[in-house]
């Protein structure tokens, strides 16, 4: 009865608040995440500051920062917020649902997945419509899951990000692209790699990145000749120019691309894994989750395009067209 008694001055609005301040760690923002007003955001926190006898959020050199108590509360708070979103989720039927999902992806993995995507809920989901915002890398949009500005994420798992769900999708792996009649394209050696300079994808205009760190811990280095932000833009830069890069296989699977031809690169580069990614407080949410499992139905055949056993499918479209 005690806990009866308890539960029933509890104001479910008051923990809706607090979720999302202990996601923003600042006021304003919090507010605006649920729709309230800076003013009745500090009044929310207050009440939480009396109901929990805690803090909750301090100033630490100009920054809120949690309490040791407010961060024991991030995962049991996620799962009573979970818990009610089940108890009162509307259930719905895919055929009558109209809704839009927004999602983040890579710009190759959008001309890979969304045509297929796209002829699936045509069928599963017809009301259901998608919007596809810009990818400005994994970190971001990963931070656009966690904030509610989109409704999930195709991306590499990443450790710490707590309050998201992962789904594994598939495995791609980076191999060296460049034009068919690249002088080096008979034996690519490291230091052969090195001399020519290379186009970098990266969606904040960054240069360097890991491959940079373990050249350097070989003493190399090599040259960054180009930074575009987008992988599709690198196959005709490469077509044109003794220009080389380092792309995901399944990117080949968006061509084809036959004055192109890849090559295992000459250091080690592991394969990475990606999955979707969407937070705990869509996990109820019906449009959500569908568009979650038919990506992962989707990329369920893409690791035999990622396979080195494979023949890319740079190399299969040129020996197509010799052999006709």
């Amino acid at each position: 009865m005690d806990q009866i008694h308890r539960l029933r001055s509890v104001d479910l609005n008051l923990l809706v608040v607090l979720d999302a301040l202990l996601t923003e760690r600042h006021v304003t923002r919090a507010g605006r995440l649920v729709g309230l007003s800076q003013s009745a955001t500090s009044n929310a926190l207050e009440r939480l500051r009396a109901w929990f006898g805690d803090p909750l959020l301090e100033r630490s050199r100009g920054a809120m920062v949690l309490t040791p108590f407010a961060r024991a509360l991030i995962a049991p708070l996620e799962q009573a917020l979970a818990g009610v979103a089940s108890l009162v989720a509307p259930r719905g039927d895919l055929a009558t649902l109209t809704q839009t999902v927004r999602w983040s992806i890579s710009d190759y993995g959008l001309a890979l997945f969304a045509p297929r995507l796209r002829a699936t809920l045509s069928q599963s989901a017809p009301g259901l419509d998608l919007i596809a915002t810009p990818w400005a890398g994994a970190d971001h949009a990963r931070a656009q899951v966690s904030d509610g500005t989109i409704d999930l994420v195709v991306t590499v798992l990443a450790q710490g990000a707590t309050q998201l769900r992962w789904k594994p999708a598939f495995t791609d792996r980076l191999v060296v692209a460049m034009r068919r009649d690249h002088p080096a394209r008979r034996k690519l050696t490291l230091d052969e790699w090195l001399r020519y300079p290379h186009v970098v994808v990266s969606g904040r205009g960054e240069p360097t990145g890991s491959l940079d760190a373990m050249l350097g811990s070989l003493g190399k280095a090599r040259r960054v000749a180009m930074v575009v932000p987008s992988f599709l833009a690198v196959p005709s830069i490469l077509a044109a120019s003794d220009l080389t890069a380092l792309v995901p296989v399944c990117l080949l699977a968006t061509g084809p691309y036959p004055r192109l031809i890849t090559r295992a690169p000459p250091v080690a580069v592991p394969p990475f894994d990606l999955g979707v990614a969407w937070h705990g407080r869509r996990d109820r949410d019906l449009a959500t989750m569908h568009v979650v499992q038919s990506l992962v139905d989707i990329a369920a055949g893409l690791d035999t395009i990622a396979s080195p056993s494979r023949p890319s499918r740079v190399r299969s479209a040129r020996r197509s067209r010799a052999s006709g």
